[in-house]
């Protein structure tokens, strides 16, 4: 570890990438990025729709005929939202209570990657406190947004570097990663799911979800040469409690294979305009 004093030429990177904005662009036939010098990017959850395996498509085809399936889809979407919202809440308030602490008492660490972390009690005392003073949640998604802060809360996370965070690639796709957290794993990029299901969705289901972390992590350690240890797949479920799916190093390495096959895919089907 380095002492505040050295230079934290990742720490500042970092900070830079929390204050990073991409506008929206609906003006054509799908939805694109742009940056402050107007490069287009693609959307991450566009490019996961786009290249689905066909059985997947098919499957959403046949669901969405059934009666209510606009209703289903609108108040998940809905609940989605309101969940994201709280667990960005609890992320960002614990982050600036744990960072008053930590200056208070001196207490910051630079480890090797150049990224400075409080101690781990500082984090889950900023959790707990954060968790406790947050905005009721509306009652359709209360379960939801209490399974996904329980976990923040349970001491599994040690430290809080971002959350709600832009990150975009040049390969020409972008878009916006939950949190990057310390876990077990070391540094993790994390994504918040909701889930009408109280069992747990089967591994082949989450494969979207994974390749999206890896989309996300390629993304960063581009832009900001940060190299993420692990992922985490955190899907918050109606009874209150969640399906966690930790994605070690290796599985990560993987993970951004296959976005950077899907992406090839994608490129291919926008330059023949099989994309819409």
């Amino acid at each position: 570890m380095r002492t505040m004093t050295e230079p934290l030429d990742a720490q500042d990177i970092l900070a830079s990438l929390r204050r990073w904005q991409l506008e929206q662009d609906n003006s054509g036939p799908f939805r694109v990025y742009r940056d402050q010098e107007g490069q287009i990017y693609h959307s991450v959850t566009h490019i996961l729709k786009h290249t689905a395996p066909q059985s997947q498509k098919d499957a959403l085809a046949r669901w969405s005929k059934r009666p209510g399936s606009s209703l289903e889809r609108d108040l998940a979407c809905d609940r989605g939202t309101v969940a994201h919202e709280h667990c960005e809440y609890v992320l960002k308030t614990a982050a600036k209570l744990a960072r008053q602490s930590a200056n208070k008492k001196g207490a910051w660490k630079v480890w090797d990657d150049g990224l400075a972390r409080p101690p781990k009690a500082i984090t889950t005392w900023a959790l707990k406190k954060s968790e406790k003073g947050a905005p009721k949640v509306s009652w359709a998604a209360r379960e939801y947004a209490r399974g996904l802060s329980d976990w923040l809360v349970s001491g599994a996370v040690t430290a809080i570097h971002a959350s709600e965070f832009s990150v975009s690639h040049s390969s020409g796709f972008a878009g916006t990663a939950d949190a990057l957290l310390d876990t077990e794993l070391g540094l993790t990029i994390c994504d918040f799911k909701t889930s009408g299901r109280e069992t747990d969705k089967p591994e082949a289901w989450l494969k979207d979800h994974q390749d999206q972390l890896g989309a996300y992590s390629l993304a960063l350690y581009e832009r900001a040469g940060i190299r993420v240890g692990g992922g985490a797949v955190i899907i918050g479920k109606p009874n209150g409690t969640i399906q966690l799916r930790m994605l070690s190093e290796l599985e990560m390495r993987g993970c951004e294979v296959r976005w950077q096959e899907r992406m090839d895919r994608y490129m291919a089907m926008v330059a023949v305009g099989a994309v819409g």
